[in-house]
């Protein structure tokens, strides 16, 4: 009888390289965003490891690599260094990459997770910098490749996790919260689709669960639901295999995302086959405790401490996780800073949050906003809709309205209230004007009205609606329920 695949247990790391967010290269005064560059335009000398061409350290990718050490919850290590690895390909012309294994800039930390309302750690081995090769295209139907050095040289933070990961659920929330945690703290720009955050997803299955199993590694993922759809399959493949009694090959393999699945590329090389040695070239970092101190200071706030900020408001976890989404995905609008300018009043701040998570993130994820208001007129015109509606001259559904209009026409108005009025947004709260409507909605819905008077409440929800629709939805509906119990227990 063939084993079902609850006996295997999977195991995931996962290896991440992170494109840092600086102006030139790690070791070259050449710029280092390669993103519609023509081909080897963006090089040097250095870039080309030519004869006597001497690199220099990006004094910015220490910085930054600091403040990865604390956004994982570690610290930066004092001293480091850096490494030649050795192998040949056409996008390496140097034939050795500058990198850092056995001494490198951050040891330890971790990423927290949460899956199914479990939260969970996984561990960090270590954040290495390094400089990335060039690439190498194929033109279809061609029997030549092409290369681009653009990217040789670019500075990269490699991310290498534990295997602490046991699901493709686990490993997708571990690189959403990874990257979370570098564009919150300012890292890199994170560029998925160009690259600037690739992952590589190592998986193994075994029925031992003290014994790793043999395992592959997928290169070059760019989107977190890629990295858990090669998990799945990876881990399907890996029990196929077992079953038939044969042994999974170490390899390296490559991710089809038209096909969801994983294809063989190469046999997967160790660390012996790299040939490391300490690169001559680059004195070690020593990083002072001054040094390591100015950079804790300077850290902004990281995902969780906006998850307890707007924990504090009452905000369920789906709401949060999209203002934290989207602060990050549309870097021209901040929702976080005006929900943190109003955190001293709960009520307000709680308003906000609803409406950007219900009206402007969709509008602009539909790209149906106006990018014509200013960023200086949000504030104030999202406060006078806050007053609005807090006496009563707007719905709820009203405020919605308005506030989705003034976003799409991208105008914010000097008086809202006058614009509000215009547009006939404003509610009718006179009870005498509401108390004719009521009077004439009871007369010509008698059923529903006896229903009320014989303990029937749910019956009022149809005369409030009633009510609503006689007066084209300005009528306040609070006002307008009281009136009809009034109205019907007289």
């Amino acid at each position: 009888m063939a084993k079902t695949s609850t006996e295997y247990l999977p195991t995931i790391g996962i290896e991440c390289h992170v494109q840092l967010a600086t102006k030139t290269k790690l070791f070259a005064a050449v710029g280092n965003d390669a993103r519609g560059a023509a081909p080897n335009t963006l090089i040097s000398h250095i870039c080309l490891g030519m004869p006597g061409a001497l690199p220099v350290l990006n004094e910015k990718v220490v910085e930054l690599a600091s403040r990865m050490a604390f956004a994982l919850g570690t610290k930066p290590q004092h001293y480091s260094m850096f490494e030649r690895k050795h192998y040949f390909y056409p996008d390496l012309p140097k034939g050795y990459q500058i990198s850092q294994l056995h001494q490198p800039i951050v040891v330890g930390g971790s990423v927290q997770i949460e899956v199914d309302g479990k939260t969970s750690s996984v561990s960090i081995n270590r954040v290495q910098i390094e400089e990335d090769a060039g690439k190498n295209t194929h033109p279809s139907g061609k029997d030549y490749s092409l290369v681009d050095l653009n990217r040789a040289g670019t500075p990269l933070l490699e991310i290498v996790s534990e295997a602490d990961m046991h699901s493709p659920a686990e490993a997708k929330a571990y690189v959403r919260e990874l990257y979370l945690l570098v564009k919150y703290a300012g890292v890199s720009d994170a560029d998925l689709y160009h690259g600037n955050m690739r992952f590589d997803v190592n998986v193994s299955v075994s029925k031992d669960p003290n014994k790793l199993g043999i395992r592959s590694e997928t290169k070059n993922l760019n989107s977190f639901k890629s990295v858990e759809k090669a998990a799945e399959y990876e881990i399907k493949r890996q029990i196929e295999i077992l079953e038939k009694g044969q042994k999974v090959v170490q390899e390296t393999r490559g991710w089809d995302d038209a096909k969801q699945k994983t294809l063989s590329q190469r046999g997967k090389e160790e660390a012996h086959d790299y040939r490391y040695m300490p690169e001559p070239d680059i004195p070690p970092i020593e990083l002072t405790k001054t040094y390591i101190d100015k950079i804790a200071a300077e850290m902004p706030a990281l995902p969780d401490d906006w998850r307890k900020r707007l924990n504090s408001l009452g905000l369920n976890t789906s709401y949060i996780d999209t203002l934290l989404q989207a602060e990050v995905e549309d870097e021209r609008f901040s929702y976080l800073a005006l929900i943190e300018d109003n955190l001293s009043h709960p009520e307000i701040a709680k308003h906000l949050a609803n409406w950007f998570v219900n009206v402007e993130i969709p509008l602009r994820q539909e790209h149906k906003a106006s990018d014509d208001m200013k960023d200086s007129q949000r504030p104030d015109m999202y406060i006078q809709i806050y007053e609005l509606a807090k006496a009563n001259k707007l719905s709820s559904t009203n405020a919605k309205t308005l506030l989705s209009n003034l976003l799409i026409e991208g105008i914010k108005p000097e008086n809202i209230e006058e614009y509000a009025q215009e547009q006939g947004y404003i509610q009718v709260s006179n009870e005498s004007e509401i108390a004719k409507i009521v009077e004439e909605v009871i007369k010509e819905n008698t059923q529903a009205a006896e229903d009320v008077k014989k303990g029937e409440i749910k019956a009022i929800g149809f005369l409030v609606g009633q009510v609503m629709q006689k007066s084209k939805g300005q009528a306040n509906p609070q006002l307008a329920q009281e009136l009809l119990k009034k109205q019907l227990k007289g």
